[in-house]
């Protein structure tokens, strides 16, 4: 069976189970958190994997990978994938379980660039002008990268406008090589 369909309807169980006991918004933020561990911390995924670990210290070593303060829900869901053999698609499950929760909720996710960093009211003027297009909540990040030498490029969805100064000299190279 694929495995993405099997991630999938686990995520999809744990929202389910997560909005009836009115913590989708706990559980969304543990699995964010869960899916962070797995991309900081490469060995996780081999150690979670490894069959000469006793399903007892997997389990307990992902209630640590969650964070503090998991309810109930997330040792069941944990055992649950553990009984079942699933826990090398954990992390799968972590991705969908935050991708289907902001479809739910209608989240979108944001991003502005700049060469340095900016003010607190800039970027919630971003923020405001990407929330007003967007028609939903918008999670919004920013990053700095000097080798943009100026201006900024903002993502949002599916739409990226590059307004820095490095795309205009690149485009301007261009034009001189043709």
């Amino acid at each position: 069976m694929n495995t993405g369909v099997i991630s999938v309807r686990y995520a999809r169980a744990l929202l389910k189970s997560a909005c009836e006991q009115g913590l989708e918004d706990k559980v969304y933020a543990i699995m964010q958190t869960l899916a962070q561990s797995y991309l900081q911390v490469p060995e996780l995924r081999m150690t979670i994997e490894s069959p000469m670990l006793p399903k007892e210290k997997k389990r307990k070593l992902l209630e640590v990978a969650c964070g503090d303060n998991c309810p109930e829900l997330i040792g069941n869901f944990l055992s649950l994938v553990m009984k079942a053999d699933r826990e090398e698609l954990l992390q799968l499950m972590a991705n969908d379980y935050v991708a289907l929760y902001r479809k739910q909720k209608n989240i979108i996710r944001g991003k502005v660039i700049t060469a340095s960093p900016v003010s607190s009211q800039t970027e919630d003027k971003m923020k405001a002008l990407v929330q007003s297009r967007a028609q939903g909540t918008v999670e919004f990040n920013t990053e700095v990268d000097p080798s943009l030498i100026g201006g900024f490029i903002l993502e949002y969805d599916t739409y990226r406008m590059d307004a820095s100064v490095k795309s205009k000299l690149n485009a301007i190279l261009t034009q001189l090589k043709k």
